[in-house]
C-alpha cells in the first residue's frame, strides 16, 4: 500500500537537489596558496601542542643540542622554539615557508628509506597561515641572521637580525583568522597540559638533548643532556620510578633491535598513559607493539592493567612505513610478526629473570644524574619481582582451604541458617535485613568459600549464589562516597605526612579540573609545584589503598567522561562511581572478608547491581540445578 503524501515528497526533493546541483555546480580551479595553507593546516596543526610537534622535530633534525620551548595560554597565546641546530642562509629560510619545500628529501626513492622526523615541508606554511609567525635564524658561520614575518599566511617582512646561530620560531595567536578551528580548542588548561605532554615526549626520545620548558614564564622543567635514559626517565617522571626500572636489555633481529626500561608491577595502570614507544627516535603509537607488550607480561599484572614501559625501536627504515598519518603518531611495520617476536622474547626475558641493577650501579656524572645517585644510588633500592606464571589450574589452590567445609572460618551453622527462617531476593524485606541488631543469620545467603579468589559461593534457601566480590565492593563504595558527597561532609583519614605524587601533565589536568569534587569525596589534594600535587587525606572508606596507586586509578576512570569538562559539570553521581571502581579492586578475595562484605552490600539501596550495571549475584536455583542433575 503506497502513501501519496510521502511519494510526492521524495520526488519534489530529488527534483529540488537535480535542480540545485545543476544551477549551482561551480568550474573546477586551484585553489589559491593561501587557502591551501589553511587547508593543510587543517591536517598538520590540531592544536597547539601540533604546532609545537612540528617546531620540535624541525630543531632535533637541525642537530640541536640545546632546546627551548616557551608557551603562553596553552599555545594560544605564544608558542616560542629556540634551538642552536645547523640553521638557514636567507635563501633558505625564504623558501622553506613555501609549502612542500624541505631540505629532507630529494628523489622520490628516498622516501622508502626516512631517517629525519620530518619530511613533508607542510609544517612552517601550514602553521604561518593560521597565527601571526616569526621566523629567526642564522648559520655558523654568517655575520648576522635573518628574521621573516608572516601573517596569515601573507609575507610581510624579510629582513637582516641579529641573533645566535640556530633557529628561532614564534607562533602567536594561534587560529586567529580562523575562528571556527578556535572555538573548538579546549580550555587553556588543557591545551597547556597537552603542550607540556609533548615536549616531555620529545625530551624522554631524545636523551642526549638539552630540553627547557617555560610555561607562562614560569621555568616548568630543565633537563640537562645525558647518555643514560635512566637519568631521563627520572627527571622528566619523578624519582621514585628509577628504584623500580626494570631493563629491557637491547636484542636484535634483522633489521631490528629494541631496548628500554619497565616499570614494576604495580606502577600497571588501568590506561596505556605509562606506556611510551619511540621508533628511530620518533615517539609513536602502535597496537601491534602494544599487544605484544601486554602479552608478555601476561600473568604478571592483573588483566585489566597496562604495564609502564620505555621502549626505544630501532629499524631499518625500509621496514617501516611512517607516512600513514598526517601527524606520523602511527606508522606500518612490513614485518609486524617478526617485530613481535623481537618484543616477546626481550620483555618477556625482562619480567622473568632478577633486577638487573642495584645499589652499585654507576650513573654517569654531570648535573642531571648527580640527584639521582643521592636520591637512589647511595640509597637502598627497592626490589621488586614480576610474579612467575603459573598454571590455570593452579590458581585455585590459594582458596582450596577456605572452600571447605570444615576449614571455613566465615561459614555460618546449619542450625543458624536454618532458624532465620524463609529467604527471599525481594527488595520489600532487605530493611529486616540489615537491622543493626541482627546477626548474620539474618542474610538471605552465607558464605561457604572462595571461587578462583573471584567469586564467593553463597548457600540460600533456596539454592546457591555467586558473589563477584570486587563488584560489591563497588556497590558499597558508590553509595558511601555519593552519601557523604550529597552531605557535603566528607570523612576522611588524614595521612600523617602529606604525600607528594608527580604526576604527567595531561593526569594532573584531570586532577586540578576535578579538585572540588574530590574535596567532596574526602580526598585533599593542591597543587604543589610544576607537575606535583600534594595529598593530605583519603576517603576513610579506602583509607587501605595505596594513595598514589588510587589516585591514578581514578584519573584514568575519568580521563575519557572528565575530558574537556569542569569539575562542576562533572555529576557527583559519576565522580562517586568513578572513585567507586577504582577503590574496589583489592586483588583476590579471602573467606574471612566474605560475611562482612555480605552484611554490607545488603545495606545498599541496591545491592544486585554495580552502579554501571553489572550484576553483582547470579543465582541458581535447585530446581535448575536438580534438571542438570538429571532429578527432575
Amino acid at each position: 500500500m503506497g502513501y501519496p503524501a510521502f511519494n510526492e515528497l521524495v520526488i519534489w526533493i530529488g527534483a529540488r537537489a537535480e535542480s540545485f546541483y545543476a544551477d549551482s555546480m561551480p568550474d573546477v580551479r586551484v585553489m589559491p596558496d593561501a587557502l591551501a595553507s589553511q587547508v593543510a593546516a587543517g591536517e598538520v596543526v590540531e592544536r597547539p601542542a601540533s604546532v609545537v610537534k612540528e617546531l620540535v622535530e624541525n630543531s632535533l633534525d637541525a642537530g640541536s643540542n640545546e632546546l627551548r620551548v616557551e608557551s603562553q595560554r596553552g599555545g594560544i597565546a605564544l608558542i616560542k622554539v629556540t634551538d642552536d641546530g645547523c640553521g638557514m642562509g636567507r635563501d633558505d629560510a625564504v623558501l622553506s615557508l613555501e609549502r612542500h619545500a624541505t631540505s629532507k628529501l630529494r628523489e622520490k626513492e628516498e622516501l622508502n628509506a626516512i631517517m629525519t622526523l620530518g619530511f613533508r615541508g607542510e609544517a612552517l606554511p601550514s602553521i604561518a597561515s593560521v597565527s601571526r609567525f616569526r621566523l629567526m635564524t642564522r648559520i655558523q658561520d654568517s655575520v648576522s641572521g635573518t628574521a621573516i614575518m608572516v601573517e596569515g599566511g601573507q609575507l610581510k617582512d624579510v629582513c637582516e637580525a641579529g641573533c645566535p646561530p640556530g633557529t628561532t620560531v614564534e607562533v602567536r595567536d594561534l587560529f586567529y583568522n580562523i575562528p571556527a578551528r578556535r572555538k573548538f580548542l579546549r580550555s587553556e588548561s588543557t591545551e597547556a597540559a597537552h603542550v607540556d605532554y609533548q615536549v616531555r615526549l620529545h625530551a624522554l626520545s631524545s636523551p642526549g638533548t638539552r630540553f627547557i620548558y617555560r610555561k607562562d614564564g614560569k621555568v616548568s622543567f630543565d633537563v640537562p643532556a645525558t647518555d643514560d635514559r635512566r637519568v631521563r626517565i627520572a627527571d622528566l617522571g619523578g624519582r621514585q620510578n628509577l628504584a623500580n626500572l626494570r631493563e629491557v636489555c637491547r636484542l636484535e633481529y634483522p633489521g631490528m633491535a629494541v631496548s628500554g626500561y619497565l616499570g614494576s608491577p604495580d606502577a600497571a595502570r588501568k590506561s596505556r598513559r605509562g606506556q611510551y614507544l619511540f621508533l628511530n627516535g620518533r615517539p609513536v603509537e602502535d597496537q601491534v607493539v602494544w599487544r605484544a607488550l601486554a602479552e608478555a607480561c601476561r600473568g604478571s599484572i592483573p588483566g585489566d592493567r597496562h604495564p609502564a614501559a620505555w621502549l626505544w625501536l630501532e629499524m631499518d627504515p625500509l621496514l617501516v612505513d611512517v607516512n600513514v598519518h598526517p601527524s606520523k603518531r602511527e606508522v606500518r611495520f612490513h614485518r609486524p610478526g617478526d617485530l613481535r617476536a623481537l618484543l616477546l622474547e626481550a620483555i618477556g626475558d625482562a619480567v622473568n629473570r632478577k633486577a638487573s641493577w642495584g645499589p652499585g650501579a654507576a650513573l654517569p656524572s654531570g648535573a642531571g644524574s648527580s640527584v639521582v645517585k643521592e636520591s637512589v644510588v647511595e640509597g637502598e633500592i627497592s626490589e621488586f619481582a614480576y610474579p612467575r606464571r603459573e598454571n590455570p589450574e593452579s590458581l585455585t589452590g590459594e582458596n582450596d582451604g577456605q572452600i571447605h567445609p570444615d576449614r571455613g572460618a566465615s561459614r555460618v551453622r546449619e542450625s543458624d541458617s536454618a532458624s532465620s527462617g524463609p529467604r527471599t531476593w525481594t527488595a520489600e524485606v532487605q530493611p529486616e535485613l540489615v537491622a543493626s541488631s541482627s546477626g548474620s543469620g539474618d542474610l538471605p545467603f552465607h558464605v561457604m568459600g572462595v571461587l578462583h579468589g573471584s567469586y564467593f559461593i553463597l548457600e540460600g534457601s533456596d539454592g546457591l549464589a555467586l558473589l563477584e566480590g570486587e563488584a560489591a565492593r563497588e556497590r558499597i563504595l558508590f553509595e558511601t562516597i555519593l552519601a557523604v558527597m550529597e552531605k557535603g561532609e566528607a570523612e576522611s583519614q588524614g595521612l600523617l605526612v602529606p604525600l607528594l605524587i608527580d604526576l604527567e601533565s595531561r593526569d594532573l589536568d584531570v586532577v586540578l579540573r576535578n579538585v572540588d569534587n574530590f574535596r567532596l569525596a574526602g580526598m585533599e589534594l593542591e597543587p604543589f609545584g610544576a607537575g606535583t600535587v600534594q595529598l593530605r587525606c583519603v576517603p576513610s572508606a579506602l583509607s587501605k589503598e595505596e594513595p598514589r596507586a588510587l589516585l591514578l586509578d581514578i584519573v584514568d576512570e575519568l580521563v575519557h567522561s572528565a575530558e574537556g569538562k569542569s569539575s562542576r559539570e562533572l555529576a557527583a553521581e559519576k565522580f562517586a562511581a568513578k572513585l567507586a571502581r577504582a577503590g574496589a579492586k583489592r586483588g583476590r578475595c579471602s573467606a574471612n572478608e566474605g560475611e562482612a562484605l555480605l552484611e554490607q552490600l545488603f545495606e545498599c539501596d541496591q545491592p544486585y547491581i554495580t552502579p554501571g550495571g553489572r550484576p553483582i549475584l547470579v543465582e541458581f536455583a535447585l530446581s535448575e540445578l536438580e534438571r542438570k542433575f538429571g532429578r527432575s
